[in-house]
């Protein structure tokens, strides 16, 4: 990521970098973990891939993403953890966007969105904040001090397979808090919140749906309702109420 100068020229050099909406939503999608090709990210944002090759060369030029050639496709992807985190915190601080007034198809991915999404590499929306909120109430993390793993905590995760240490050589911390920006609380992120996505997905407790989107599966719903102590119907998606208008 571009180095912060003690003038502020670094700062503002960033902030311009995503005070674009182009760029913007370049990021947003990117957030999902994976590679795009600039043709993917330029029909997602609705412009001419001239256009969106310029802004993708600012992009990694800022060191906001970075890229791979492949043959003749050039593939694109967050810089790191670190990258994805300032993306979701700056989502969850912007101001609610208004309810889309668009087709059906829009409706239902955008209610998919917000049950259940990656952010980077951690789960997000609702189910991700009820992961967090489960464990705390397990007591397997603890907020005393901070948000923390407890002993307990290791021990139970590491019983399910899953992985509680520091990664070799990363100064990413095991467990941190990200603000979510449709639930606008906060959900698991750190080393711990991705060993957990990977391990959901490992398991074939969630899938990937549409984009970002991750639908829960009933093996999931079994696994993480005797894990977080809650009930089935609190892992379900909201039912979107019908509009009522007829239309497909």
């Amino acid at each position: 990521m571009t180095k912060v100068l003690g003038d502020g020229r670094g700062v503002a050099g960033l902030a311009a970098l995503l005070a674009d909406g182009t760029r913007a939503a370049f990021c947003l999608a990117l957030l999902d973990g994976r590679a795009w090709t600039a043709g993917e990210l330029a029909r997602h944002a609705g412009v001419a891939p001239s256009t969106a090759t310029d802004h993708l060369t600012r992009l990694v030029r800022g060191g906001l993403l970075v890229e791979q050639r492949q043959g003749r496709h050039r593939y694109l992807r967050l810089a790191g953890p670190s990258v994805a985190q300032l993306i979701e915190d700056l989502a969850g601080h912007a101001p609610a966007p208004p309810r889309p007034a668009g087709s059906l198809r829009a409706a239902v991915a955008g209610t998919a969105l917000a049950y259940a999404r990656t952010c980077y590499d951690h789960l997000a929306g609702r189910l991700g904040v009820t992961l967090r909120d489960g464990l705390l109430r397990q007591g397997l993390l603890d907020t005393a001090g901070g948000l923390a793993i407890t002993p307990e905590g290791r021990a139970r995760l590491a019983a399910l397979g899953v992985a509680v240490e520091p990664e070799p050589g990363s100064r990413r911390p095991l467990v941190r808090d990200c603000l979510d920006w449709t639930e606008r609380r906060s959900h698991l992120a750190g080393t711990l919140g991705a060993v957990l996505c990977r391990h959901l997905f490992e398991q074939g407790w969630t899938v990937r749906g549409a984009g970002r989107a991750v639908r829960l599966t009933p093996a999931g719903t079994a696994a993480l309702t005797e894990l977080l102590g809650v009930a089935a119907a609190d892992l379900a998606p909201e039912q979107r109420p019908e509009s009522g208008s007829g239309r497909a």
